[in-house]
Parts: structure tokens; sequence; C-alpha cells
């Protein structure tokens, strides 16, 4: 007996369809949350600009890197949404044709999370490297 469909042309099970909406919604909040942390990286040396302006505080000197490293989040965040589409609408269109699912490790995960890695580890250096000069 099959696991994601029967034969003699019944449907799917249901539960295998409402997983993978599942799955797909979360990659859809997964690239929401990048695209709004991108862009929070993006305006924060802005932010930190008009504190010191409002508060005369010493000029806050910020750092060529919020701008180019919030952006690419934000790009990363829409690339997870349109990825992450293009791979629902596969396996559905595979679960309809009584295809069989072969399972592998999700390389669109991996990427994710390797470059949320090298991203949280280029923001370590540069505050390290703050925190040092000061």
């Amino acid at each position: 007996m099959p696991n994601n469909a029967t034969q003699s042309g019944t449907q799917a099970d249901p539960r295998t369809y409402l997983a993978e909406e599942r799955t797909y919604l979360a990659w859809i909040r997964t690239g929401i949350a990048l695209m709004g942390f991108g862009f929070v990286v993006a305006r924060f040396g802005l932010f930190l600009r008009e504190l010191a302006s409002i508060k005369t505080l010493q000029q806050f000197q910020t750092s060529a890197l919020t701008v180019p490293l919030g952006t690419a989040l934000l790009v990363g965040g829409v690339l997870v949404n349109i990825l992450s589409s293009i791979r629902h609408v596969r396996i559905v269109r595979a679960l309809n044709s009584d295809q069989p699912m072969v399972t592998k490790p999700s390389t669109m995960g991996i990427v994710v999370a390797l470059a949320l890695a090298a991203a949280g580890l280029t923001m370590a250096v540069y505050l390290s490297g703050e925190l040092a000069t000061k």
C-alpha cells in the first residue's frame, strides 16, 4: 500500500497535502522574517544618526556594512519566498500525479542556515571590532 496515494486513481491522503502546506507556510514565514531583519539592519545606522542628533550626543559612526548586509538579507528573503513557492508547486504536482516522493536533505534550508550563520558571524566580527575601538 503506497504512502501518498492509493492505486485505482483515488486521491492522496489529505494529511500529506496539509503537511506540505504547513512546510510551505513555514518557508514563507522565514522569508518574511529575513526581509524584516534585512530592513532593520539596513536602517539601523540611520536610526543611530538620528538618535545622536536629537540627544546631542557624540556623533555615531555608521558602518558601510549595514546597508549592503541589510539589502542582502532582504534579497535573501525574497529568494526564499520565490524558491519555496516553486518547490511547493513541484511537490503538489508530484502528489497529484502519484509520483513516488523521494526524500532528500533540504538544499534551500541548508543554504539559508549557512547564509544566516555567515551574516551572524559578520555582525559578530563587526561588533567586536567596534567594542575593541572604544
